[in-house]
């Protein structure tokens, strides 16, 4: 809560304009929705419910500031949870993989929030890329089972890497000293969800306005090459206007903000790649017209890391 009076007054005015954005998102979305009453249209009642999702993230979200600190890192602590349940559920283990999992979830994962609390670097950037990727497979040699054993243990590694890894360096933004910025990092955090999860939103519009030429019809057939430069360029530009929240400068913010836009997006082409291989279209229904958690962050887990060591290597 000490963080979050600091940049009260930043803060009140982000969130002032994510509801009010809502608000008009809500009306627009009513409007459409009362116009064709009675009629069956999956388009309207596909809109209302990403909208009323969008509404309990952004209330989430606000919660975990007023927290500070310590909520947030509980917060992402949970995604990671739910994230990678999601990804070891749609990718088939086998019984003598039960102590690598159970070692993944139990400790692991606690683990490496524990490590990101207590802002220890020099473990919570090795702990999964290192330790854990050398413990996992020696754990799934318990039993002498070799089928598929390469194809098993990189499903644990990959879903560590993504679902916990890359998501703990959101809330490890918390840990960087930048001179001029104490106390205010929350917002570091703010700018990162907001500029990507806006560009999956941009793009997705953008394509639907504009979009001709599929950009990867076999990974994504969705995606167009309208929509990536229009919905890239639009958040970034976003990411510009949002430079006061930050401690860039306006071309600072916009550079940052086309780096992780350009990684969320190959973030999801890779995410997509896998539900593609597994034969599924979303991760999880837990997210009303969102599908799973991984679906709404796939873009995030490719950007925050980046993201992170960007501002840590030449803002600290």
């Amino acid at each position: 809560m000490i963080e979050f009076l600091r940049q009260w007054p930043q803060t009140v005015l982000l969130f002032g304009g994510i509801f009010a954005v809502l608000i008009l998102a809500t009306a627009i979305a009513e409007a459409l929705r009362w116009r064709t009453r009675g009629r069956p249209n999956t388009v309207v009642d596909n809109l209302v419910a990403r909208i009323r999702a969008w509404w309990v993230m952004a209330a989430v979200m606000a919660a975990a500031f007023w927290l500070g600190r310590t909520g947030m890192i509980v917060l992402f602590a949970l995604v990671s949870l739910f994230a990678l349940r999601e990804f070891i559920t749609l990718t088939p283990t086998r019984r003598n993989d039960y102590w690598a999992l159970a070692v993944a979830f139990y400790l692991v994962l606690p683990g490496q929030y524990w490590l990101v609390y207590t802002d220890w670097y020099g473990m919570y950037t090795l702990l999964i890329p290192v330790y854990a990727f050398l413990l996992l497979p020696i754990l799934s040699t318990h039993g002498g089972d070799t089928t598929a054993f390469l194809e098993r243990t990189s499903k644990v590694q990959w879903g560590l890497m993504i679902c916990v890894f890359c998501i703990s360096h959101v809330p490890a933004l918390l840990n960087l000293h930048i001179p001029g910025f104490e106390g205010r990092n929350l917002l570091l955090i703010a700018f990162l969800v907001i500029v990507v999860q806006s560009s999956d939103v941009l793009q997705y519009l953008w394509g639907k306005l504009a979009g001709k030429h599929l950009i990867a019809p076999r990974l994504s057939p969705s995606k167009t090459v309208e929509g990536f430069v229009g919905g890239v360029a639009s958040a970034t530009a976003l990411g510009a206007a949002l430079w006061w929240i930050t401690p860039f400068t306006p071309w600072q913010a916009a550079g940052l903000a086309l780096v992780v836009n350009l990684m969320g997006f190959w973030g999801g082409l890779v995410m997509s790649a896998i539900k593609r291989d597994r034969g599924i279209k979303d991760w999880g229904h837990m997210i009303e017209g969102h599908g799973g958690v991984l679906d709404r962050l796939d873009s995030v887990c490719f950007a925050a890391p980046v993201f992170f060591h960007f501002i840590r290597y030449w803002w600290t």
